[in-house]
């Protein structure tokens, strides 16, 4: 007899839903994870922890742009670093034990410690061997640096050591312009740092609709972050607390340099497998570093398989929990399944952006004929009382069936907004049942269904 059915290596997102979802279908299960605490980097130095600072320093910006205009009067707060910090903490506390609590409830055992596989039915923790039916490697990723480049975590900081600056830098530089670079950028430049991102690709956030990208970029620029493109990090060397990035700009090979108090190195993560004893075992990865998977999420060794990060596939927290669950149902004898051309994705900066489905270059890419119903928040009465009046949402529909294949939000609660859409992608809806659903006025969500309306007759605020 085996310890357990299953074994899920890591307590991430992705980990500890699909430990739940075993747990609640009858499966005995446990879960290693070597933090003192529970929920993987989302938890703990990520998601949760980024959008508190983000929200927190959201309601700095309201108060020193838009509360006197409001008729609220009185001198504009300071900001208490250390206090800040000791907020985003207590959130983190909150969810993480949040999730000890769950694991409790459903009878999950948390193997405590860095967990290795020694071979096929069994996982080390320590000096302990359990034995298990399933082991599932759900140990998500870990931020990639670049040549040149040498975190120290104090001066040169992944988005990691940006969580718990010791003082709120006069200047930052970003490297790379994605999601983690441009929210933590928001963070700095409203806290008062001079930020610039320095980007390799011509445009910020790659894969990104191309009209949206481009609002985006002239939306954060009008809010004091700067922009270079194009550019090639050379290195980072450190001096008596500052930092120097040299640069080549790939149009003409000049080179520069810009000073900084700090440097986010924010050029994407890798999968995090270290110490698993993956080679031993012949366990089949990509050239990325990726564990191979099949459409059930089983390697190439009986009894093993992989969610999340640690796979193919954009590395998102849903994404991972979304696997979690579907494996779960795959070993307890269900039909699990993802559908991955319904998976949002969300920039929480100030206007949010929201995508999910195809852009409008994919469509193109792709000879899909479309048509393109866009709204502009200004439209919006909500929006225009609430000082959110930037940005749009678009829809792209099938312009032979309407059928809803992407859309693409920037404004207001754009990550919110966009899952009614989600919800309309999941069962094929058109444009059309959108534009028919009665949506409650005066809210946000107004606006997408003008974009809908504007799919067909025409929008009726625009």
């Amino acid at each position: 007899m085996a310890d357990y059915d299953v074994i899920v290596i890591g307590s991430g997102p992705g980990g500890y839903v699909c430990a739940i979802r075993c747990a609640q279908l009858g499966l005995k299960t446990a879960c290693v994870e070597g933090r003192d605490t529970l929920g993987g980097t989302c938890l703990n130095i990520g998601c949760i922890p980024s959008k508190a600072l983000l929200h927190a320093t959201e309601m700095l910006h309201e108060s020193q742009v838009n509360f006197e205009k409001m008729g609220l009067m009185g001198g504009k707060p300071k900001v208490d670093w250390s206090k800040m910090l000791a907020y985003k903490s207590d959130v983190v506390g909150q969810n993480t034990k949040g999730i000890e609590f769950l694991f409790k409830k459903n009878k999950i055992d948390w193997l405590k410690g860095w967990g290795a596989i020694p071979e096929a039915g069994k996982v080390t923790v320590g000096d302990t061997t359990h034995t298990a039916k399933h082991i599932i490697i759900a140990t998500g990723s870990e931020p990639s640096s670049l040549p040149g480049v040498e975190v120290d975590e104090k001066t040169v900081v992944t988005s990691t050591g940006a969580l718990e600056l010791g003082k709120i830098p006069k200047s930052m530089v970003v490297i790379g312009a994605g999601v983690i670079g441009l929210e933590m950028g928001s963070v700095y430049a409203r806290l008062g740092a001079d930020v610039t991102v320095v980007e390799f690709l011509d445009g910020i956030t790659p894969g990104m609709d191309l009209e949206v990208a481009k609002t985006f970029q002239k939306i954060l620029t009008k809010q004091g972050i700067k922009f270079i493109l194009g550019a090639a990090v050379q290195s980072v060397t450190t001096a008596k607390g500052k930092a120097t990035v040299a640069y080549k700009l790939r149009k003409d090979d000049s080179e520069a340099t810009i000073e900084a108090d700090t440097v986010l190195v924010a050029t994407g993560r890798k999968p995090y497998v270290d110490g698993l004893g993956l080679d031993a075992l012949g366990v089949s990865m990509t050239k990325r570093g990726q564990i191979e998977t099949d459409g059930h999420y089983a390697t190439n060794v009986a009894g093993i398989y992989a969610i999340g990060d640690a796979i193919v596939g954009p590395m998102l927290a849903h994404k991972a929990e979304d696997e979690g669950m579907a494996l779960a149902e795959i070993l307890a004898g269900q039909a699990g399944h993802v559908n991955y051309g319904v998976i949002p994705g969300v920039i929480y900066t100030h206007p949010e952006v929201g995508s999910v489905g195809k852009t409008e270059e994919q469509l193109k890419d792709e000879g899909v004929s479309y048509k393109v119903g866009k709204f502009p928040f200004l439209g919006n009465g909500r929006a225009k009382a609430n000082f959110a009046g930037e940005g749009f949402v678009k829809i792209l529909a099938d312009a032979a069936t309407d059928r809803i294949l992407g859309a693409h939000i920037i404004g207001p609660m754009a990550g919110d907004l966009l899952h009614e859409i989600c919800v309309a992608m999941e069962f094929g809806a058109a444009a059309e049942d959108l534009a028919r659903t009665c949506h409650a006025h005066p809210t946000y969500s107004e606006a997408v269904r003008e974009a809908a309306l504007a799919c067909g007759d025409g929008a009726i605020h625009a």
